[in-house]
Parts: structure tokens; sequence; C-alpha cells
């Protein structure tokens, strides 16, 4: 890969585009073969964005909650073909929506491998009625688990398994890890993924967050300016709620590193070992054997050739989009423009964070970009 190149295009995004502020971490074989932070983390646009500089990763923390439920299925604890219901009796008899408008009881169970896949019928609708009854019976006091309950007290968009469609699902999957360990899902993350990397610097925000060298952030208004918003994390549903998919702040050099354990079979640089590497290859097989569910993740979220697996995209049809990066690698973003990206052939993995909402080139220019920078083949 050309450092130049890469340093080029960082710098551009912030020259060129106004994006306030880019960091990017790339690691080799347990190596930090590049770093390079460019721009503001501050509302006026003056102070420089810093080392240790934390922000929103939202859907990047989908990354750990997989890893975190896998390291379960990896144990034997649980089969990602239970029934969810085994784990959360709410989701026993789930409704469904019919093409036709009626809301009638499911044919199929929803099993833990649909959540993982986003094929479970949940939406991203974070207004249900269900989080209402919830938010004003508890408040601010509501836990993962009673609003990941409540999540069913509307019907399911169709029939689990038959289509792809981004949603809660990963919120559901980390209510089932508290169930399984006993743990609050952030004490097993704690425990088991940010303690042995010493990923120091992660934790789970707030829905209005004031913590310590917080990245301002930014949002793409409707006139397509990149303006100030508040520090808020609307997938935090409450203070005592910790989403499994959007719900962590973390800064760029902590991710990196546990992007490079994955990347290199699930051990660390320091030799600890998170999860197996035979886990990490189930994690990047393609759940989207349903034809409608490929077609959606591709057209409708704009992933073309790609896959899905536990909860991460897999490169799939590098030629289907002229990538010269190789099939198999695989990872996520966030809804503030942030990436993480891995290979395990390479040892290769990618850490790039922004803080800006409702910035689509993140993820149809910047993203692809900096894959085939980083992945392509010299």
């Amino acid at each position: 890969m050309n450092f130049e190149i890469i340093t080029e295009y960082l710098d551009s995004l912030v020259e060129k585009e106004g994006i306030p502020s880019v960091d990017c971490i790339i690691y080799q074989d347990h190596k930090e073969v590049f770093r390079h932070m460019h721009g503001t983390c501050d509302e006026k646009r003056t102070v420089p964005v810093m080392k240790d500089q934390r922000y929103l990763m939202f859907s990047m923390t989908k990354v750990q909650t997989m890893i975190a439920i896998m390291q379960l299925v990896e144990q034997g604890k649980i089969s990602l073909e239970d029934e969810v219901s085994k784990y959360l009796p709410a989701y026993k008899n789930l409704m469904v929506k019919t093409e036709d408008g009626q809301v009638v009881p499911a044919k199929e169970p929803l099993k833990i491998k649909y959540l993982l896949s986003m094929q479970s019928g949940l939406n991203y609708d974070l207004n249900r009625p269900g989080i209402k009854r919830v938010m004003a019976e508890k408040g601010q006091k509501a836990t993962t688990r009673e609003l990941v309950d409540a999540f069913v007290e509307s019907p399911l968009e169709f029939e689990p398994g038959t289509h792809f469609l981004y949603s809660l699902s990963h919120d559901v999957a980390a209510a089932i890890i508290e169930v399984v360990s006993g743990m609050t899902f952030g004490e097993y993350l704690k425990k088991n993924i940010w303690e042995p990397l010493g990923m120091n610097n992660t934790f789970f925000a707030k829905p209005m967050n004031d913590f310590p060298k917080l990245a301002q952030q930014f949002i793409v208004n409707e006139n397509n300016e990149i303006v100030p918003m508040e520090p808020s994390c609307d997938y935090q549903l409450s203070e005592s709620y910790e989403s499994g998919g959007a719900g962590l702040a973390s800064c760029t050099e902590d991710y990196a590193v546990f992007a490079d354990t994955i990347a290199c079979g699930g051990i660390s640089a320091n030799g600890v070992r998170i999860i197996k590497p035979e886990t990490i290859e189930i994690i990047k097989q393609n759940l989207l054997v349903c034809e409608a569910s490929l077609y959606e993740l591709q057209h409708n979220m704009g992933r073309v050739g790609y896959g899905y697996g536990c909860g991460m995209q897999v490169f799939m049809n590098p030629e289907a989009v002229n990538s010269p990066a190789p099939s198999g690698v695989f990872g996520w973003d966030g809804a503030a423009g942030s990436c993480i990206t891995m290979d395990t052939a390479s040892k290769t993995s990618l850490v790039f964070t922004m803080h800006v909402r409702n910035c689509g080139m993140s993820y149809g220019v910047v993203h692809p970009k900096l894959r085939d920078l980083v992945f392509g083949k010299e």
C-alpha cells in the first residue's frame, strides 16, 4: 500500500470535502504501520484532533457485540440455531405483518442467526410503542432487558429469515448475552474484550454526553452543510440501557487494537486470545442465503459486492465494483462515518474515525476508497 497516497486522500477529506477531522490507523500482523490525523475536534474548528480523541462509535459497536456473542457460541453456551425465546421468553409468540397489511402469528421461530444477520423482521424504529411504554414507566432507569423485551410488542416486518432489514437485532443479541452470562452487557464486554486487550478508552455512551475528550459531533443538514450538533447518542434509549447495536464510545487507538486482534485470528499483540480463528471464519460466512436478503443488502443499503455474515459485511465479489481489494475483507461502520475493516488472510486492519452524522459519502465513497487503498493488491 502507498502511505503517501493514503495520507493525501485523508487530507483531502478535510481540506476539500469539509469533514472537520479524520483519523486512520492501519495495522499489519500486530504492527502499527500507519497513523494519520488531520483536522479539528471542536465546534469552532480551531483545536487540533488528538491521538486519544473520543468518538461516539454508533454501529461500530456491532462488531464488538458479534465477537461477544460468538465467544458464547464458541464455548457451547448458545447456538446460532437456538430460538431467541429460549433466552428471552417475550420472543416466544411473535406476530408478523403480511403483504396485504394483516398481522398474523409468525410461522417460523426467530433464531439467533437471524438476529446476527439482520433477517429477524425487526426494524430500527426507536419510537415503537413498546419503547415508549417502558420509558414512560421506568424513565432513565429502563434496562437493556426491559426495553429489548418490549421491542416485540410491535409485529415483525416479515417472517424471520426471509428478508434483510437493518434493525435493532443486535440490541436483542446484547440482551441474550446478559441472560447467558449473568452480567450486564457492559460488564461482559469489559471482562472479555476491553480488559484483555487493554482498551481503556472504551465504554458505553449516554443518551446525551459530556465526557472528556469527546470530539464535537457534526451533522450534514438539509442544505448539505456540515454543522455542529449536540453530543447525543439516540440509540442509547435510557441512562441504564446498553445498546448492542450502537451504544459505545471509544477512540481510534482502542478500536485499532481490537481490529488487529481480529485480523490476526483472535489473538492480540500481547498474546491474549479472545476468540478462535475458526470462529472468525464462521463470522465471515455469508448468511444471506435468501436471494431477497442479498438483494436488499446490496441494493437497499448500497453494499454491492458484499454479503453479510455475523453482523459484518463480507466482500464476496470485488469484480462487481471493480475493486482491487480481495474477497474476504470484512467489517462494518457507524452513523458518524467511522469504519473498521479487516482481512485475516493478510493480517491487515484499518480503523478510520470521523464524527459527522448523515454523511452519505462516508459509506458510498470514503470507505470503499480506503478499502481499495489499504487492501488492494499492488
